[in-house]
Formats: C-alpha cells, sequence, structure tokens
C-alpha cells in the first residue's frame, strides 16, 4: 500500500535557524524596537535597492497610507489605481478620505493598462497607485510619463515586487529605487521576504523620508534613540496627527537574513517558473504568463489563466484532491461589498478585463523549498484537472459603466 503524497501549498516561508538566531540576540540585547536593528535594516533595504531613504513600517497597508498623505491626498481628492488588486490599494486611499478611480488591466497581464491612465485624470486626480502585481513590474516608464506631464505624483504598490527588476536607461535596476515618487513594500509571509509582517518605503525625497519617520511614531519630534542616547533631558513634543505604524526590531533583524537570503531566492524562483512555463506550454485551454523583455519578476506568484469555458472552480477542486493547494487569481475591489456603496470609488473605464482575469485565473504553489519532481507533479495534475473539467457556459459581464 503506497503511502499518500504529501500536501504542496501555495506558499511557504524559507525561515531557519538564522532567522532565530538573529531574533534571540535581539531579545538578549534589551531594545527590542523601533531601534539599531531597524535602523540596519533600513539602510541594507537602502543599498539594496539603491534608494536614498529607506523607512521601515509595521506593513505595506501603512506604508500605502502614508505615501499617499505625504503627497497629500486629502478628502474629496481621486487616486488613480486598478480594481484588480488586494483590497489594501483602494483601503489606503479611503484612509485618506480619498476616492478610488479605478481603471482597467493591459490586455496579456495583470496590471494596469498605462494606455487607459490619462483619461481618467480629473482636476481632482492627486495620485496615480499603480500594483506591481504578483511580482511582475508595470510598464513604469509609460506611467511615470504620463506623471511628469500632468505633475502627478506616481506611487509604487510593490507589495509583491521585493527583488523584481526593470530595464531602466539600459540598465537592470530593482524596483523600489524608485523610479516614480515612492515605493511602498511588504513582508508578509506569502511575500519572497518576510519578517512576520512588516513594509518599507523608499523614496528619492528627503521631505517624504522626514514626514514617514514623524508619522510613524505619533508624530514624536524626538526618537527614542536620540532620546535615549542624550546626556541632556530631552522633552519630546507631539505638533501633528502621527500613527502608531512601528516596525519592532524582531522583525527588523529577521528582515536583515532574509534580504541576505534573497538573491538565491529569487534565483531558484525564477528557475522553477521557467520550469512551469515548459512544461504548461502544452496544455490546451491554458494560457502561462509573459514576462517582458524591459522585466524580471521574483515570481512571488506563478499565475496561469484558463479559456472561459473552462470551469475554474472544478480545476482548483481536482488540484485540491491531488493534494495541491491553488488560490482564486487576484480580487477584483470594485465587486466587494466594502466598496458597493456609491461614494466608495469611481470606475473611470470598462472594468471587464479586471473581471475576466478574477475569474479565470488560478495561482499554482510556487516557493524555494519545492523540488522539480513538486513542479512536475503540479504539471501533470492541472493537465488531468483542464482536461477533465466541465464546460461552463459564462452570461456576458454587466459591465460598470463610467461615472
Amino acid at each position: 500500500m503506497s503511502s499518500p503524497q504529501s500536501t504542496i501549498p501555495v506558499a511557504k516561508p524559507v525561515l531557519g535557524e538564522e532567522e532565530a538566531e538573529a531574533v534571540r540576540r535581539v531579545i538578549l540585547s534589551g531594545w527590542v524596537t523601533q531601534g539599531p536593528e531597524v535602523a540596519a535594516f533600513e539602510s541594507e533595504f537602502s543599498s539594496f535597492v539603491g534608494a536614498p531613504h529607506a523607512c521601515a513600517i509595521s506593513n505595506c497597508t501603512t506604508a500605502l497610507h502614508l505615501a499617499l498623505k505625504a503627497v497629500g491626498v486629502g478628502s474629496g481628492d481621486e487616486v488613480i489605481t486598478v480594481s484588480h488588486s488586494f483590497i489594501a490599494t483602494a483601503n489606503a486611499v479611503r484612509y485618506c478620505d480619498g476616492m478610488p478611480v479605478f481603471v482597467d488591466i493591459e490586455p496579456d497581464g495583470y496590471n494596469i493598462d498605462p494606455g487607459l491612465i490619462e483619461m481618467a485624470i480629473t482636476p481632482r486626480t492627486k495620485a496615480i497607485l499603480c500594483v506591481h502585481q504578483l511580482g511582475m513590474p508595470c510598464d513604469l516608464r509609460a506611467i511615470v510619463e504620463i506623471g511628469k506631464r500632468h505633475s502627478i505624483p506616481v506611487i509604487e504598490d510593490a507589495a509583491c515586487a521585493t527583488g523584481s527588476e526593470i530595464l531602466w536607461e539600459g540598465r537592470w535596476e530593482k524596483i523600489g529605487k524608485p523610479h516614480g515618487d515612492i515605493a511602498c513594500f511588504s513582508f508578509h509571509p506569502r511575500k519572497v521576504v518576510t519578517t512576520g509582517d512588516g513594509g518599507m518605503l523608499t523614496t528619492v525625497n528627503p521631505d517624504y523620508d522626514r514626514k514617514f519617520r514623524l508619522w510613524r511614531q505619533h508624530g514624536m519630534s524626538v526618537t527614542d534613540a536620540v532620546r535615549h542616547g542624550s546626556k541632556q533631558v530631552i522633552f519630546e513634543d507631539y505638533d501633528e496627527l502621527g500613527y502608531n505604524y512601528r516596525m519592532t526590531d524582531l522583525q527588523a533583524a529577521v528582515g536583515r537574513v532574509q534580504l541576505q537570503r534573497l538573491p538565491e531566492l529569487i534565483a531558484q524562483r525564477r528557475r522553477f517558473a521557467a520550469q512551469f512555463c515548459d512544461g504548461l506550454s502544452t496544455i490546451a485551454g491554458l494560457s502561462i504568463p509573459v514576462e517582458p523583455r524591459w522585466a524580471r519578476s521574483n515570481w512571488q506568484s506563478f499565475c496561469v489563466r484558463l479559456s472561459d469555458d473552462i470551469d475554474q472552480r472544478a480545476v482548483m477542486q481536482a488540484l485540491l484532491d491531488q493534494g495541491i493547494s491553488t488560490r482564486r487569481g487576484v480580487m477584483n475591489i470594485h465587486l466587494e461589498g466594502a466598496y458597493s456603496g456609491q461614494n466608495s470609488h469611481r470606475a473611470a473605464t470598462s472594468l471587464t478585463r479586471s473581471v475576466s482575469a478574477q475569474q479565470q485565473t488560478i495561482i499554482l504553489p510556487l516557493y524555494a523549498q519545492m523540488t522539480e519532481a513538486d513542479i512536475e507533479r503540479v504539471i501533470e495534475a492541472l493537465r488531468q484537472a483542464v482536461a477533465g473539467a466541465g464546460r461552463v457556459v459564462r452570461q456576458p459581464e454587466q459591465d460598470v459603466v463610467p461615472a
């Protein structure tokens, strides 16, 4: 009697003895939050991506909030972005009392379509918030040019894109340099680099960086490090509203080890992505992701697309029955109850591509600890699942009518 196959999860963080020892070191030091480990992590992340300033923060959602606040988004202001993203992208706009303005994704991928941005611009537009979805870089050149032409800041939601690269002026450069005005990163366990949770803001603007550091700690005018190291008594001031958006030294210590691992983690993920592309390319009714010639993805997720007559849920269930976990493709924010209200968002274009992508895509397992045998097992199981899935007849989508 053969033993059952082990379950293949959709993602798995790489954490080992090095991270455990880093945390132990911090615990024994007695300084466990917003201290020297955070400062070191910021410096090392800044060097890694090539940004003059990097500010560690509690998570990517809070990073997005502060980025939007820094560029001046406030009551009634509009931010052009995508519905095809995790809900945090739009939530951060609403935290600023702004209005998310949704445009559709590109025809051959899952990022914002730069050709639709300018038609969404109004006198109330305060920022463009692009998302490097699933680790695949946006067409930043086109987006940044639009921003400059209209004097609109560009913020990058780079939650999934730590280590991804873009060809810029003939050189490969890391996402987060940044090429827009501010880039925001996530260190959630699903990401290639994890600190359990956490985030980072990078920018070339020293004034933005100063604001981030002020706001992340309740607007306190004097940092803990300065106050604790002073030979004189210092009283801090709180002259403006701030937040509790700090990163702990425990998290930062883990992040420093993870950052050292990152080049090899990405190399492994790229090898597995190539193996997936090769093995899945012959499956009828299945499309594989395309990496533009000017982009190098970290392959945070590997997302395949089914033809519109194949039952997405049936394929996912067939894979789960074989011990292979998957996830439905990226959500659409405008379809969620929190965005059903009249004043919750504005759709500036049709969103049919976004809706179709959610209904027809599946995220496959991809993580560094997989083996080539695991990849082949997923490929073969998906081949069988697609062949055996029932066909569906989809009703024409009720498209969103732009306001």
